[in-house]
């Protein structure tokens, strides 16, 4: 569901939006802007889920252990 919400902004701001981004496309514009500010994503939620998927879990774990022993028999 949208929401309609007025905004003051200075004059110069204004024609900038409206000669750069268009005069149909500026709330699209501003709400992907602010967006990730805003809405966060619930990420103790999203690893519990991830979790609970046993064989990317294996393959994750297979990848970290391959990794680390890279790492560990490198030279400086």
């Amino acid at each position: 569901m949208q929401k309609k919400l007025t905004i003051t902004v200075d004059e110069e701001v204004y024609e900038g939006l409206h000669k750069t981004i268009g005069p149909r496309k500026i709330s699209n514009f501003i709400q992907e802007l602010v967006r990730p500010h805003i809405v966060r994503p619930d990420l103790e939620s999203a690893y519990a889920d991830m979790a609970k998927d046993k064989k990317r879990e294996k393959e994750a774990m297979e990848w970290a252990e391959t990794t680390f022993k890279d790492i560990a028999h490198e030279t400086a």
